[in-house]
């Protein structure tokens, strides 16, 4: 039961936070064309990346399915902090890091998620 709270709080907050910065992505807020054009990946990779994100949030609150959007999510996240560590920088558009804080949350809550539907996962893989 224990278990179950603590997923649910990491399911919440991952979730949470890639739901939130949809809104930013779809509606083409200033920063987010701003990020996407230093990428060089205007406006296809900022929508891309939106509806993977909304379809990796859908998964991991879906209990059966949490492993599979982990997965995507570490993904995601591991793409958007390498972005910030070798192109963008830390902190866009005087935000204080904000939006790298928030990947680095959304990461972490995802690792954690897996970690605790590790058995899925082995069960998937058929180890022990």
């Amino acid at each position: 039961m224990k278990t179950e709270i603590i997923k649910w709080i990491f399911r919440i907050v991952a979730s949470g936070i890639l739901l939130q910065t949809l809104f930013f992505k779809f509606s083409g807020a200033e920063e987010s064309i701003y990020i996407f054009s230093k990428l060089g990946i205007e406006p296809y990779g900022r929508i891309g990346s939106g509806v993977a994100e909304l379809i990796v949030a859908i998964l991991i609150l879906i209990p059966k399915a949490t492993w599979i959007g982990s997965i995507g999510g570490i993904g995601i996240m591991a793409g958007a902090i390498a972005s910030h560590l070798f192109v963008l920088g830390i902190e866009i558009k005087n935000d204080g890091g904000l939006l790298f804080g928030l990947a680095a949350i959304t990461l972490l809550s995802c690792f954690l998620l897996l970690y605790l539907d590790k058995n899925k996962l082995f069960n998937l893989l058929n180890l022990k």
